[in-house]
C-alpha cells in the first residue's frame, strides 16, 4: 500500500454514483437456491452518528435479494440504556438505531429481542415493531399444522403486538446495547425530552464478551499502550520534572475517517484548579480536527455542581474545563447536553457554547437535514437566535450549570482568590445511579491482588 492510500480515509461520505470505485463486490454463497450472488460492501459514514457497513446481496439464479447494515464502528467506552414512554401515535414515528448487540424489550406485554436474532437496522418504533410481527407470522402456516396449541398462542401474542403498535395504551420502549451504538431519536430536541432517559453503563464481563471484547485482549491493548506511551517519554528523555514542558506524540486513528494520524498531548496545570491532560489531534487524510481534555488526578470524591449567571459580556471570556463527565444545561432555554456530549473540552465560555451549537445544527441532519419535520426546523431556528443572543452578549441573566458527578470540571473565579459574587459551586456525595455510571460501584478496593 502506497503513502497515499495509506492516507486516505476507509469511511467516506455517501456517493450517489453506482460505480463509484469505493463500493466493494464480493462473490458469495445464495442461501436460498445455493448457487453464487453478488454482495457489495459500501463503507460510509452517517453524519452525526457514526460509520457504517452498508451490504447488499443478490441472486441472479433465483432472485433472492437482502440488505442489511452493521457498525463499522468502534465499540464504544460505554453501554447504553435508552427508555422510551410511548403515549401517543406520534411517539411511533420516533428514528431508531438499533446495533447488532442491542435488546429491544417492552415490559408491559413482556416482549423482549435478545441481542444478535436480528441485525442492526435504521427504522423507527413502528417499524420494529412490524418486523417482529412479520417474524412472528413467517412461519405460522407450518405451526397451525405441526403443533396447533403453539401457533394458538403465538396468534394471540401477535394480537397483543398489533394493539401495542396501535398505541391503545401507553408501553415502555427500551433499548439495552452493552456497545453503545444505538439512538432513538429525542422529539423536543434541542430541548429536553422528558419521554427519553439516556443512561450509559459500564460493561460486564458477560457484556464485554458479547461484543467481543476479551479480558487478556484488553489487559495486552493496556500494556501495549503503556509501553507505546513509555516510549516516547524515554525518547525524549523526559522526566516528570520536565514533562510539563514537553508535547509527546504518539500514533492513532482519526476518529471522522479511521485514517491514521497523529496525536499530540502535553500535560498542563489550571491556576486554583488542578493537572489536566490536553490532546489534539490533526488528519491530513480529511482534515478532520479534534482536541479533548482529561483530568490527570482521577476521580475525586464527591461530585460537583458549578452554576453561573450571565450578567456581562466579559462573563463569556471567562475559562471553562468541561470534562467528559460533565452534563450542561440552560434552564432559561430548557436546554440540557448528556455527559458524553462534546467529549472533554478545555476553552472558554464563549468557545463552549459555539462548539455545542455547531454539533448540535452544523452536523446533525436529523434536527435540521432533510429528514427533519417543519415542526422541529421552526424549533430548532428559535433556539438558534436564543442561543446567538447568549453568545454575542444581547442577553443577560441566563444560568449556565455544569454538573460533574466525577468532580473534574471548572469554571474560572474572575474574583479569585476571592469568592464570585455571580458563580455557586455546591460539592455533594454521588448517589448509586452516579456511581454505576462512573464503574465506582463494582470497583474492587481490598485484596485486589489476591485474584490476579
Amino acid at each position: 500500500m502506497s503513502a497515499e492510500e495509506h492516507k486516505k480515509p476507509v469511511f467516506r461520505e455517501l456517493q450517489a454514483d453506482d460505480n463509484d470505485p469505493e463500493i466493494t463486490e464480493i462473490s458469495s454463497l445464495c442461501f436460498n437456491c445455493g448457487k453464487d450472488g453478488m454482495t457489495k460492501l459500501l463503507l460510509t459514514k452517517i453524519p452525526f452518528y457514526k460509520e457504517i457497513i452498508l451490504m447488499s446481496f443478490e441472486c441472479e439464479h433465483c432472485g433472492f435479494k437482502n440488505n442489511e447494515v452493521q457498525s463499522g464502528d468502534k465499540i464504544q467506552e460505554k453501554g447504553v440504556l435508552i427508555q422510551v414512554s410511548i403515549t401517543s401515535p406520534i411517539d411511533l414515528n420516533r428514528q431508531v438505531i438499533k446495533s447488532d448487540y442491542a435488546t429491544v424489550k417492552i415490559p408491559e406485554i413482556e416482549f423482549e429481542v435478545p441481542p444478535q436474532s436480528k441485525r442492526g437496522e435504521i427504522t423507527n418504533i413502528e417499524g420494529v415493531l412490524s418486523r417482529c410481527i412479520a417474524g412472528l407470522e413467517q412461519d405460522q402456516p407450518v405451526r397451525k399444522a405441526l403443533d396447533p396449541e403453539s401457533a394458538e398462542k403465538i396468534e394471540a401474542f401477535i394480537q397483543v403486538l398489533i394493539d401495542t403498535k396501535k398505541c391503545e395504551k401507553p408501553f415502555t420502549f427500551i433499548i439495552d446495547d452493552p456497545s453503545g451504538n444505538s439512538f432513538v431519536e429525542n422529539l423536543n430536541a434541542p430541548h429536553v425530552d422528558p419521554a427519553l432517559t439516556i443512561t450509559h453503563f459500564e460493561r460486564n464481563k458477560e457484556q464485554n464478551h458479547l461484543v467481543g471484547i476479551y479480558e487478556e485482549e484488553l489487559k495486552k491493548i493496556k500494556e501495549e499502550e503503556e509501553e507505546e506511551e513509555t516510549d516516547a517519554v524515554t525518547e525524549k528523555n523526559v522526566t516528570p520534572d520536565t514533562l510539563a514542558d514537553e508535547v509527546l506524540h504518539f500514533g492513532t486513528n482519526c476518529p471522522s475517517c479511521n485514517a491514521p494520524c497523529e496525536t499530540n498531548m502535553k500535560l498542563t496545570s489550571i491556576p486554583f484548579f488542578k493537572e489536566v491532560i490536553i490532546m489534539a489531534t490533526n488528519c491530513d487524510a480529511c482534515g478532520h480536527r479534534t482536541n479533548e481534555v482529561k483530568s490527570g488526578s482521577g476521580i475525586n470524591e464527591k461530585g460537583v455542581k458549578i452554576t453561573l449567571r450571565v450578567t456581562d459580556p466579559i462573563d463569556l471570556s471567562r475559562d471553562v474545563l468541561k470534562s467528559e463527565t460533565c452534563s450542561m444545561s440552560i434552564p432559561e432555554l430548557d436546554f440540557e447536553v448528556g455527559a458524553g456530549t462534546l467529549g472533554g473540552k478545555f476553552t472558554t465560555l464563549e468557545g463552549l457554547l459555539v462548539a455545542m451549537k455547531d454539533q448540535l445544527t452544523g452536523q446533525n441532519p436529523l434536527l435540521c437535514g432533510d429528514s427533519a419535520t417543519l415542526t422541529l426546523k421552526e424549533r430548532m431556528q428559535e433556539f438558534n437566535e436564543k442561543l446567538d443572543n447568549i453568545i454575542s452578549g444581547k442577553t443577560f441573566g441566563c444560568r449556565i450549570i455544569l454538573d460533574d458527578p466525577a468532580g473534574n470540571s471548572y469554571l474560572q473565579n474572575v474574583y479569585a482568590p476571592e469568592a464570585d459574587p455571580e458563580m455557586e459551586i455546591v460539592y455533594y456525595e454521588r448517589t448509586f445511579e452516579h456511581n454505576e455510571e462512573l464503574g465506582l460501584n463494582d470497583m474492587k478496593l481490598e485484596d485486589y491482588e489476591e485474584n490476579e
